[in-house]
């Protein structure tokens, strides 16, 4: 089991920024939506681990970033 990594993790945090905005220019939210789903879905699978996805998920939610 993996232990989600809450910290920041990366470099080039403006590059990866200006690719993120890219992704999306000429979307329609519909389509935005289902990128950002199409993304998610991806590391999800790079990721792998259902323990480290299940505290993600669980951090993701409005409620949970609130507490």
């Amino acid at each position: 089991m993996a232990q989600l990594i809450t910290t920041p993790n990366l470099t080039g945090h403006d590059d990866i920024y200006e690719a993120l905005i890219g992704l999306h220019e000429g979307l329609t939210e519909a389509e935005s939506l289902g990128t950002w789903s199409r993304l998610a879905l991806l590391l999800i699978n790079h990721i792998g681990d259902r323990e480290a996805i299940d505290q993600a998920i669980a951090l993701a939610r409005p409620a949970a970033r609130a507490a």
